[in-house]
């Protein structure tokens, strides 16, 4: 039996990419920074996600978009301080661009200064699909241990921050914030590494405060009033 082998040659996610970057660039100009959180299951997204809305109480608006296997479970933690909408894959272990469209029409395609993407926890398949995010977050618990970067490096090298969460649990666990750092930063030299408890609110500050200088960078410049639309 002959076998042949065909060169395509070409990028076979290039429709979904333009459509990204298509969508990216609307919500840009209608003034949104889009976030994809990143992490294994259990990293404390959500939890970062309440401490944030607390946050900006009264100041920032923000809505998100919560993916998971099954259940609304976090949606419903959330729905008490911002709008959420559940996305379900049924099983899928990521979110893609559809869904997420389909969520922001599920809000009413809101015009919020941040849109969160709460992607399905996994640092795998996620870290292949864009999603018209702005910026890129992967979350890194203490409790997971320090080696994920090297384990997982494509979804290193593909975020522009990481957050380390949990860091009330330092002194209880073998977790190294410098090891863990160094390691993120041989794949990816430029990323930016903040350490926040959502539960005592250490580091949250600082978190909104790099987001909102986030926001400065990406969307003032292409931020077109409604009326010039």
């Amino acid at each position: 039996m002959n076998t042949r082998v065909l060169s395509v040659r070409r990028d076979i996610q290039a429709e979904q990419k333009a459509d990204a970057a298509a969508e990216r660039e609307r919500l840009g100009r209608r003034g949104t920074l889009v976030i994809n959180l990143l992490s294994s299951p259990g990293s404390g997204k959500t939890s970062l996600l309440e401490a944030t809305a607390r946050h900006w109480a009264g100041r920032r608006s923000m809505a998100v978009l919560v993916g998971d296997l099954e259940t609304d479970r976090d949606a419903q933690r959330l729905a008490p301080l911002v709008p959420v909408a559940q996305l379900t894959t049924g099983g899928a272990c990521h979110l893609e661009l559809p869904l997420v469209q389909r969520g922001l029409q599920a809000l009413g395609d809101p015009a919020v200064d941040f849109l969160f993407i709460e992607n399905v926890g996994n640092l795998v398949c996620p870290a292949s699909h864009d999603l018209a995010e702005h910026l890129r977050v992967v979350l890194i618990s203490t409790t997971e241990g320090d080696d994920k970067p090297g384990k997982y490096p494509k979804m290193f090298r593909t975020s522009q921050a990481m957050v380390v969460t949990k860091q009330d649990l330092l002194p209880h666990v073998p977790f190294s914030i410098e090891a863990v750092t160094e390691d993120a930063l041989k794949i990816q030299p430029e990323l930016n590494v903040l350490t926040t408890c959502a539960i005592d609110n250490s580091g949250i500050q600082e978190w909104c405060e790099f987001l909102e200088q986030q926001y400065q960078e990406k969307i003032e410049s292409v931020y077109e009033p409604a009326g010039n639309q």
